[in-house]
């Protein structure tokens, strides 16, 4: 094994001293697993870590595919500058509606914007509105390409493209992924691909949380 392994003891001090979450963040989970809302949310130093990222390119304009409950989207409306934007766009009615409520509760509803509906229909239209400084996918996995597509039209050069889960579970490397899940594991490599492979990006896959593979744009 390269590197220090991530112990329940390392994690937790990497939490506590440099992720630790408010008391709105703490209680925004449970209250989306009470409407239905399924827990698959970044974890908080994925939250904090985007916000590095931010911070590193300046970022003033972001732009983010899939919202869920809004979790992922105050972490990063936190890190805009005074005048930043952030678009969030989620296709579920009613994760869009929690997500505008949890944002407005966050005190950032002046900073973002939730786009409701399929993002493939909603990126091509953000072309007026571009460039973005950085752009977070964490949505419909077998749709990854075509964000990245989409995200490389609409990112400026030095801009940054995040993509979640890019580890599939632990599996991303796995031959022989569980039939369950060799849908989800197949999307994910083929997007790890791209993000290696196209010359227009510089990437790598970074172990935190389930894997964020992140790529600069050249």
């Amino acid at each position: 094994m390269k590197g220090t392994p991530i112990t329940e003891e390392l994690y937790a001090y990497i939490v506590e001293m440099f992720a630790a979450e408010d008391d709105l963040l703490k209680r925004l989970p449970a209250e989306a697993e009470a409407k239905g809302i399924p827990q698959i949310h970044i974890a908080p130093e994925q939250g904090k870590f985007l916000q590095i990222l931010m911070g590193a390119t300046g970022a003033k304009k972001v732009l983010e595919v899939g919202a869920l409950f809004g979790y992922s989207t105050i972490w990063m409306a936190r890190a805009l500058p005074p005048g930043g934007k952030l678009i969030t766009i989620e296709r579920d009615p009613l994760h869009a509606q929690t997500t505008r409520e949890n944002v407005a509760r966050a005190g950032l509803a002046d900073r973002v914007e939730v786009r409701e509906g399929d993002a493939r229909t909603i990126l091509p239209q953000l072309a007026n509105e571009a460039p973005f400084d950085l752009a977070f996918i964490d949505a419909e996995k077998a749709e990854y390409l075509d964000y990245v597509d989409a995200a490389l039209a609409l990112v400026r050069k030095g801009g940054v493209i995040v993509g979640d889960n890019a580890s599939a579970h632990g599996l991303a490397w796995d031959p022989s992924p569980p039939e369950d899940e060799r849908d989800f594991v197949l999307a994910i490599r083929a997007f790890n691909r791209r993000m290696a492979a196209d010359p227009r990006l510089l990437s790598l896959l970074v172990p935190i949380g389930d894997g964020m593979c992140v790529g600069v744009v050249r």
